[in-house]
C-alpha cells in the first residue's frame, strides 16, 4: 500500500465522541453511512445496520421524520453495536424525542431549523446526555444571495454563534454541495475558520459509478490538505457500496489499513485468464478473512501475465502472475512455485493466513 508522504499535516481539530467513536483530534478518520429503511420498520433497520457493521460502517445515521421513527431508535439501539445519529429537518421537537430515545448524536439542518429558542432547547437536551450535534449544511437548503459556497459558510458560522451563546461546542461541521469544486471550497474556507471537526463529503452524487468517482475527488482533496475527521460517501446504491468505497479511499491515502490491500492489472490481450472473476472471488473470499495485524499492510497482487509479474509487482507481499491456465507464485519479486488457475485463489488466501 503507498504511504501517506503526500497528505499534508492533519488540520487540528477538537474532539467529540459518538457513542464509543472519537470524531476529530487525533482519532483515525471515521466511516459514516446511512440507513435507507424507514427507521420505525425496526426488524428492517437492523437487519441494514448490522450488515453496514459488518462491512466496516462505524457510525449509522438514520432519518427521522415523525414521531414513530424518532421511538423507534431506543429499540435500534438495543439491537445494534455502532453508534447512532439522528437526522432531523424541519421540527427540533424531533431532536428532542431522539434524544431521549437514547440517539449518540444528532444532526440539525441550519436551513429549516433556525429558531433560537428551539436550538436553545436542542443544544440544552444534548448537553445533558452528553451528546454531539452536527451542523449539517446542504447546498439546496441554504438561502442563496450570491455565492453559494460562501453563503454556506456564512450560514454555518451563524449558526455555530448561535450554538456558542448557549455554550455548546460540542459539535461536527458538513457543508455538502453537489459540485465537486463547491464543496472542496467550502471544506476549506470552514477549515480556515473554526477548528470543530468535520464530516466530509458530497450530496446527491447519483448512481454508484458515478458518486464514487465524484466523492473520492472530493473528499480525497480534502484529505490529502489534511482536512476532514469523518466521512461519508454518498451513492443512490446498497449503502454497503458506500462503506467499502470509503474503505478503499482512505487506505488507498495510507490513512487508515483495513487488511491486505489487493493490487491486480487492468488485462489486455496477452491474458490468458479470466482475472477479473478470479480478482473478483479473492476479493469476496478476503472480505470475511481475519488477517494478522502483521498483514494490515500486505499487498496482494494479481496479474495477467509475465509483463505485469514479479517484476512489477515486486513490493508485493505475495502475488501471482499467469500463463496458460496456470501461474507462477511469487513473494517479494521471488518465484516459488506454480499454481493451478482453478486453484490460485484458495492457495493465495492460504499464503494471506501465514503472513
Amino acid at each position: 500500500m503507498a504511504g501517506n508522504d503526500q497528505v499534508k499535516t492533519r488540520r487540528k481539530s477538537r474532539q467529540v465522541r459518538v457513542g464509543a467513536v472519537r470524531v476529530g483530534g487525533d482519532a483515525p478518520v471515521s466511516i459514516q453511512s446511512m440507513a435507507k429503511t424507514r427507521t420505525k420498520d425496526v426488524r428492517e433497520t437492523v437487519r441494514q445496520i448490522n450488515g453496514l457493521a459488518a462491512a466496516g460502517c462505524e457510525i449509522i445515521r438514520v432519518a427521522v421524520k415523525d414521531g414513530e421513527d424518532a421511538a423507534a431508535i431506543a429499540r435500534l439501539k438495543e439491537r445494534i453495536s455502532i453508534p447512532l445519529s439522528a437526522d432531523i429537518h424541519f421540527d427540533w421537537k424531533l431532536a428532542m424525542a431522539s434524544i431521549e430515545a437514547g440517539a449518540d448524536k444528532i444532526r440539525l439542518n441550519p436551513g429549516n431549523v433556525r429558531a433560537p429558542a428551539e436550538v436553545a432547547q436542542v443544544c440544552n437536551a444534548a448537553r445533558r446526555a452528553g451528546i454531539p450535534i452536527r451542523v449539517g449544511l446542504n447546498s439546496g437548503s441554504v438561502r442563496r444571495k450570491g455565492d453559494q459556497v460562501k453563503d454556506m459558510v456564512d450560514s454555518c458560522k451563524e449558526y455555530l454563534r448561535l450554538m456558542e451563546r448557549f455554550k455548546f461546542r460540542d459539535i461536527v461541521i458538513s457543508l455538502k454541495c453537489q459540485d465537486v469544486r463547491d464543496t472542496v471550497r467550502a471544506y476549506r474556507l470552514m477549515a480556515a475558520a473554526c477548528d470543530y471537526p468535520l464530516h466530509v463529503g458530497l450530496t446527491a452524487t447519483g448512481p454508484a459509478s458515478a458518486g464514487i468517482i465524484k466523492s473520492s475527488v472530493a473528499i480525497g482533496s480534502l484529505l490529502l490538505d489534511g482536512i476532514g475527521d469523518t466521512i461519508r460517501i454518498s451513492l443512490t446504491a446498497d449503502p454497503v457500496e458506500e462503506v467499502a468505497a470509503g474503505r478503499c479511499l482512505l487506505q488507498s491515502l495510507g490513512l487508515r489499513n483495513f487488511g491486505p490491500e489487493i493490487i491486480s492489472c487492468p488485462t489486455c490481450g496477452r491474458c490468458q485468464v479470466n482475472l477479473v472473476e478470479i480478482v473478483n472471488e479473492l476479493q469476496k473470499r478476503m472480505t470475511g478473512l481475519r488477517a494478522r495485524p502483521s498483514a494490515k499492510n500486505a499487498q496482494v497482487a494479481v496479474m495477467g501475465c509475465e509483463v505485469n509479474g514479479p517484476g512489477e509487482a515486486r513490493q508485493a507481499a505475495i502475488g501471482i502472475a499467469f500463463g496458460k491456465g496456470a501461474g507462477l507464485l511469487f513473494k517479494k519479486g521471488t518465484p516459488v512455485r506454480k499454481v493451478a488457475a482453478a486453484n490460485c485463489v484458495e492457495e493465495l488466501l492460504k499464503e494471506i493466513r501465514k503472513l
